[in-house]
């Protein structure tokens, strides 16, 4: 794995060249530091594809995911973040909800959301994979490189 650069040494060095995102998640997981190739879901409230894609192996990869801000049910808990850390994921970004917070703190993923809901969440397959993502004035795009950390999200310049 390369080696860890903090976010804001990391915007010393690129500037504006960075994308930085603005919004402003809570930290949960085992990991207050991660870091890898992006791959992500866009999914509204529907869980079954970032299940989907965590139960793959993810060494050296982030899913990001776009619940589109809604924080009316989880897309992610306890058993979810486990089988993610069971196949070598490095880190959850989720532009949504988790539950079993207790529980994810335990575990062995970085995990980021925007709050908690223990609501769960459909699970009909509804959404995308792997297609470009738009939140907090950043677009993730599946292969960039993200770096998270106690101060934010930043994805390195190509």
């Amino acid at each position: 794995m390369t080696q860890f650069i903090p976010t804001a040494d990391l915007y010393d060095e690129h500037g504006e060249a960075l994308a930085s995102c603005d919004t402003q998640f809570r930290q949960y997981g085992g990991r207050s530091r991660f870091q890898g190739t992006v791959v992500t879901v866009h999914s509204h409230e529907d869980n079954a594809l970032l299940k989907k894609v965590v139960a793959e192996p993810g060494h050296g990869k982030v899913v990001v995911v776009d619940a589109e801000g809604s924080v009316h049910c989880a897309m992610l808990g306890d058993k979810m973040a486990e089988l993610a850390a069971a196949n070598g994921w490095e880190g959850i970004v989720i532009n949504g909800a988790i539950r079993d917070a207790a529980a994810v703190n335990g575990i062995d993923v970085g995990v980021k959301a925007l709050g908690t809901n223990p609501r769960k969440s459909r699970k009909d397959g509804v959404g995308e994979v792997d297609v470009p993502v738009r939140f907090g004035g950043v677009v993730f795009v599946p292969g960039a490189h993200l770096v998270s950390d106690e101060d934010g999200i930043v994805l390195l310049p190509a």
